[in-house]
């Protein structure tokens, strides 16, 4: 089976940058998976993370997520394509930014020549047209921007969110996806010479050997980190504590982590970017690992409150996906089934014992979901990564075959790097950016706006009518 670069989805130079003695070739196969992954993608976050979002605020919020998640993900879209592809996945004069030679998309497509550039997958020759990997990676870019309101829900101004999401976006996405993401492609490596310039214009933890399949630094925790800083900045919500704030519609939430796992299969076992034998191993390690965590979080909600709870598997399902996304394509079955297994249970942790240790309101338990489960991940993907333990290794593309070298200890504090950095970042970027806003706009709605619910004071219009 091959074995794939540590590093990750990443951008290619493109047809005309490529060495001559290279002979790229659109794959219709790989291509066609693509379009299929995105559109799980997009399916993930509207309706999935809308719906599972929206069952857990109450009623008279209900509307008021959904409409920060589906207008997120369209903002994000359109900043993507102006300007956010090109700093995530060009080359700029830094390893931790891109430049802007793709702003507004430009160089795609050549006019004069009726043709279209293509992207680097992770083997040589092999390509995909640079717009669906462009559209792939906005998905990604319009999810981890959307996750981050669940940890504010039902307090904060729709303009302050839509202010934020602009600033992380900017500051807080694109660097963390240039650093962790962003290389050349296989197609110029051919001696340790030129393995070396590719490696020197990448991004900076893809230059460390940064492990990160499909997301769980540059995603999960980076949105989980500045969700927690913003329940301490905007503060918690009237009458937390005292009043019952539970969730109005665990029907809805089933059916957005339903929809969740589903598009999630586009997530990880789209990162391969090929319709090949590693999206195949990401797509096994994402159901068998999910499904552990869905089981583990259910055994252990059973045996700490006497009951299994529907808002406990659906919750256990998701912190499965969260940290099998940084591993699905590193780690073998078995691997997966570990990860899975800890993640139901550390993160029921994450929701209970830690959320009262950090004395936050986490609406909707963002960190203690995604930032506990995208931190256990990347760091086991270090350990299960490593061939004697079934993982998949190091391709070597030099020798195009996999490195006999690969040490647990060396890669375990690479990802504890990757994730100490993701962490600083996003929590630095996000406490200014609120602090900015909230001088700009203000960031919370008057108290007897979010006593009434925000889907009459802020869009004037009711989820539901008796």
């Amino acid at each position: 089976m091959k074995r794939i670069l540590p590093a990750l989805l990443a951008a290619g130079l493109g047809f005309a940058a490529l060495p001559a003695w290279a002979a790229p070739a659109i794959n219709k196969g790989d291509t066609a998976w693509m379009f299929v992954a995105t559109l799980l993608v997009i399916m993930m976050s509207i309706p999935g993370l809308a719906l599972f979002y929206g069952g857990l605020v109450r009623a008279k919020n209900m509307l008021s997520i959904l409409m920060q998640v589906f207008t997120i993900f369209a903002l994000v879209i359109v900043l993507w394509c102006v300007y956010g592809y090109s700093l995530a996945f060009t080359q700029g004069g830094t390893p931790f930014v891109g430049g802007f030679d793709r702003a507004m998309l430009n160089g795609i497509y050549d006019a004069a020549a009726g043709t279209f550039s293509m992207a680097a997958t992770f083997s040589k020759e092999t390509m995909i047209p640079e717009f669906i990997f462009v559209a792939f990676q906005g998905t990604f870019a319009a999810i981890t921007c959307a996750l981050i309101v669940g940890a504010f829900a039902e307090r904060v101004r729709f303009s302050a969110v839509m202010l934020f999401i602009v600033l992380f976006f900017t500051f807080g996405y694109l660097p963390i996806a240039h650093m962790v993401w962003f290389w050349a492609g296989p197609d110029a490596i051919t001696d340790a010479a030129t393995l070396a310039s590719v490696t020197d214009a990448a991004g900076y933890l893809w230059q460390k050997g940064a492990l990160d399949f499909a997301g769980g630094t540059v995603v999960h925790i980076n949105a989980a980190v500045a969700g927690l800083v913003g329940a301490y900045v905007i503060g918690k919500r009237i009458g937390y504590g005292r009043e019952s704030m539970a969730p109005h519609s665990l029907v809805m939430t089933m059916i957005g982590a339903s929809l969740l796992w589903v598009g999630w299969f586009g997530f990880n076992a789209g990162s391969a970017l090929e319709a090949g034998d590693i999206a195949a191993l990401a797509f096994i390690n994402t159901l068998l690992a999910t499904a552990c965590a869905t089981v583990s979080w259910v055994i252990g909600e059973w045996l700490f409150k006497k009951r299994p709870s529907m808002l406990g598997a659906a919750s256990g399902a998701v912190s499965g996906l969260v940290a099998i996304t940084p591993a699905c394509g590193f780690v073998g079955p078995m691997g997966a089934l570990v990860i899975g297994l800890l993640a139901g249970i550390i993160c029921l942790w994450g929701v209970t014992g830690l959320k009262r240790l950090l004395g936050a309101d986490d609406s909707l338990d963002v960190f203690g979901v995604h930032g506990v489960g995208g931190i256990l991940g990347a760091l086991l993907t270090g350990v299960f990564a490593s061939p004697q333990l079934g993982g998949q290794g190091i391709w070597d593309y030099v020798a195009n075959k996999a490195s006999p070298d690969f040490s647990i200890a060396n890669q375990v504090w690479v990802q504890a790097q990757a994730v100490g950095i993701t962490i600083v970042w996003s929590a630095l970027v996000s406490f200014v950016a609120f602090k900015l806003v909230d001088v700009v706009i203000g960031l919370r709605v008057p108290e007897d706006q979010e006593r009434e619910g925000l889907d009459i004071t802020s869009h004037g219009e009711s989820a539901y009518h008796s």
